[in-house]
């Protein structure tokens, strides 16, 4: 199709201003000015090391190879964790949607063949003909970009692919915090089982001396029933622990993508779980809570809706498109002729009277936007909370456990003089109960500041957006298979793996692999 001397010139006047102006807001950062001068309280004990650890592999400062086991056996099986992957791939494809809008919107083909049977009876000159009647066309509109109206979609389209990449990060963040917890509850919780099986077993056995001595006249029945109200007392609370162990197992074996069971991986830890014996942050700077994924998604979340006022924006203002077709048509009766048409020209759509849609719909998106700006800076606010309240938890936790320890250690000691005393009749066998009575708490509540601190420590680098990058790709082999078995996806699943870019570097919305 050939255009004319004024259809050149109308083209070119088109694409030149095709997208040269965006109606809407250009996006701005949501600003959070007293950022600028927050910071989480010193961590005790960070001064061990000079280096801070790797925030992207946090839970190696513990050197557990069980625990770098979980991990590794969530990255590639957990359910949610590939759910978020295939969520970025999802939103690749909307990209790729949006980015369509570039080009002509209606680029169709059509061909007909139809047998017609015409009778034409009574006038002057009747007739009854048979014949084939064909014909091919090829129409195109392309709606030029004036207003941005497809610029502000893409824009849009783009912020949401990087919002599922944070989003995707987040879950990488939650799920090895989750893994590493739920891990050292499990140890604590078989850790206060051996204290409760210990304190049971020694309790049997004053149980059983005080029977004894009770038959044979040289104690009160007073001391028996005592010393089995206590024995069976601490017997008691073993199945509620056995049962906690179990749901422990079974949670772990859930998040690692297995169903419940043993979980062969979890050989039998007898040592305390382990303190905070290497540096950790000294404090949390603000800037590292602005790169958490989940900040970023917000933030991106904001972007995407921001582009969303300029489309709807764009529908005060007149549509321009090309449009054009090539039409062949034909019959199969001698002597006539076939045609063919070209056609080409503008066309101007405005909806001049919306009676308020159009206005309303901007409001609606305006409204939208400014509940993400709210929803981000509640995201900030929460992720600083989340980073003060782990750093003085963890604070409060190790000066707990000191007191704590030293606490057990007194207790012990004291049950043995009890136990001296009472075989050698200077006292009675209440002072025995109560020193009993007193390891069993002292030991379990000292279990349990262990586990705390380290609960706490985990919530600190979560806080921080710890543990954001995994070199595996978002789809699994054997998922993407099944994906590329169904479906045309085209390279679209094909994931390059750069180098993780710097925790504190920003992450830029136009860029993307």
């Amino acid at each position: 199709m050939s255009l004319s001397g004024p259809g050149r010139l109308l083209l070119i006047g088109a694409l030149g201003l095709s997208g040269c102006m965006q109606v809407g807001p250009d996006f701005k950062p949501p600003a959070e000015p007293w950022m600028e001068h927050w910071s989480s309280p010193p961590v005790e004990r960070a001064s061990q090391r000079a280096q801070n650890p790797d925030l992207r592999q946090w839970w190696q400062i513990f050197t557990d190879p069980v625990l770098d086991r979980l991990i590794a056996e969530s990255d590639a099986h957990n359910s949610n964790l590939k759910i978020a992957g295939l969520r970025v791939m999802e939103a690749r494809a909307q990209l790729g949607i949006a980015q369509a809008g570039r080009y002509p919107q209606v680029q169709q083909v059509g061909a007909d063949s139809l047998y017609v049977d015409r009778d034409q009876s009574a006038g002057r000159n009747p007739q009854d003909s048979h014949f084939w009647q064909y014909s091919a066309g090829y129409d195109i509109g392309w709606e030029m970009d004036f207003w941005g109206r497809f610029s502000r979609a893409i824009e849009s389209s783009d912020a949401s692919y990087f919002a599922a990449q944070a989003n995707y990060e987040d879950v990488l963040v939650l799920l090895r915090a989750q893994v590493a917890d739920t891990y050292f509850a499990l140890r604590t919780t078989e850790a206060r089982l051996r204290v409760a099986r210990d304190n049971a077993e020694q309790q049997k056995r004053s149980f059983e001396i005080t029977e004894k001595l009770f038959q044979s006249g040289q104690s009160a029945e007073l001391d028996v029933q005592q010393a089995k109200t206590q024995y069976l007392g601490t017997l008691s609370s073993i199945p509620s622990l056995e049962d906690q162990a179990l749901r422990a197992r079974n949670a772990l074996a859930v998040l690692i993508g297995q169903p419940p069971s043993a979980l062969s991986m979890l050989v039998t830890n007898t040592g305390l779980i382990p303190l905070v014996d290497r540096a950790v942050l000294q404090d949390v700077p603000a800037e590292l809570l602005l790169r958490r994924p989940d900040v970023r998604a917000a933030e991106l979340n904001v972007a995407a809706q921001s582009a969303l006022i300029g489309v709807a924006e764009s529908d005060f203002y007149p549509s321009l498109s090309l449009l054009g077709s090539i039409a062949w048509s034909a019959n199969s009766l001698g002597g006539t002729s076939n045609s063919l048409d070209l056609v080409g020209g503008p066309s101007l759509r405005w909806n001049v009277f919306d009676f308020g849609q159009i206005t309303n719909n901007v409001r609606v998106q305006d409204a939208r936007l400014q509940q993400l700006i709210e929803a981000y800076r509640d995201k900030v606010r929460q992720a600083a909370r989340e980073a003060d309240d782990a750093a003085t938890g963890l604070n409060k936790a190790l000066e707990r456990e000191r007191i704590l320890r030293d606490s057990a250690l007194a207790a012990k000691r004291s049950l043995v003089l009890a136990n001296a005393l009472y075989r050698e009749g200077y006292s009675d066998f209440q002072r025995v109960l109560d020193a009993q009575r007193a390891l069993l708490q002292q030991e379990d509540n000292y279990l349990l500041s262990r586990a705390d601190a380290v609960s706490n420590l985990i919530a600190l680098y979560k806080s921080l957006g710890g543990g954001w990058y995994s070199a595996l790709p978002k789809v699994d082999p054997g998922t993407r298979q099944l994906m590329e078995k169904r479906t045309d996806w085209g390279d679209m699943l094909d994931e390059s793996t750069p180098a993780p870019p710097s925790p504190l570097a920003p992450n830029k919305v136009n860029d993307h692999d």
